[in-house]
């Protein structure tokens, strides 16, 4: 698998994130909608990179700087065909390394607490990420759950 910084002008990479989207709208009420679309992800603060197999996108996922010491994870996901092969784990390990070359002392993230979000929070959970209070600009959504691990 290649994972490659990513400019998001693909069409492949554009539906995979639309596809995120509409997926978040299906699990979510629009103000607990915290995912970020393809104009929102070329925000300077934020680095994106895309997972190759064999010339097919298998997934993508996102870094926002919030400050010099912490960072948040952004637009992780999977290709449907991918789901369950060990994509978002490289992803996520990519990220968390990217993170710690940066010199971040700390990673967050934010995502869904209803039971379609329950594979990603073991993913999270796996890697260490504990659950936290609100940071940076959410605030206490029965529909969120924050999870932070130091670095």
């Amino acid at each position: 698998m290649d994972i490659i910084l990513d400019d998001l002008t693909k069409a492949e990479v554009g539906e995979l994130v639309r596809g995120h989207l509409q997926g978040m709208t299906l699990h979510s009420p629009p103000e607990s909608i915290h995912a970020l679309d393809l104009e929102a992800l070329r925000k300077p603060e934020i680095t994106f990179w895309s997972a190759w197999k064999e010339g097919e996108l298998v997934g993508c996922g996102a870094l926002k700087e919030l400050d010099s010491q912490h960072g948040e994870i952004k637009s992780m996901r999977t290709s449907s065909s991918h789901l369950r092969k060990g994509a978002a784990k490289r992803i996520l390990e990519h990220i968390i390394g990217e993170a710690k070359e940066r010199g971040y002392r700390r990673l967050s993230l934010e995502t869904g607490s209803m039971d379609a979000f329950v594979p990603a929070r073991r993913l999270y959970e796996n890697f260490g990420f504990q659950y936290c209070k609100p940071f940076a600009d959410y605030i206490e959504d029965p529909n969120s759950m924050f999870m932070t691990k130091e670095l």
